[in-house]
């Protein structure tokens, strides 16, 4: 199981802390929460089924992969404001 990115960001001067992390095999998902003072204002769950297509999904390195890039993806989103509309 890979443990997973955490990111503090600010946009349009509010602060906001991105946690993104796999489940592991047993709970297949990689769920990213997006927090402002301490409470989640979003939550994306995801099954490795729907982001790890190609490839085994027990495979440690397309699991970060796959981890950095639903993290970068929901950063974008914020920054540019399509994620909390």
């Amino acid at each position: 199981m890979e443990k997973g990115f955490n990111s503090d960001i600010q946009v349009k001067g509010v602060q906001y802390h991105v946690q993104t992390e796999d489940w592991g095999p047993i709970k297949p998902f990689i769920v990213s929460q997006v927090f402002c003072s301490g409470a989640i204002v979003k939550s994306i769950k995801i099954t490795y089924e729907e982001v790890l297509k190609e490839g085994p999904r027990s495979d440690a390195r397309a699991v970060r992969l796959a981890l950095r890039q639903q993290h970068q993806e929901i950063l974008d989103l914020l920054i540019s404001g399509q994620l909390l509309r």
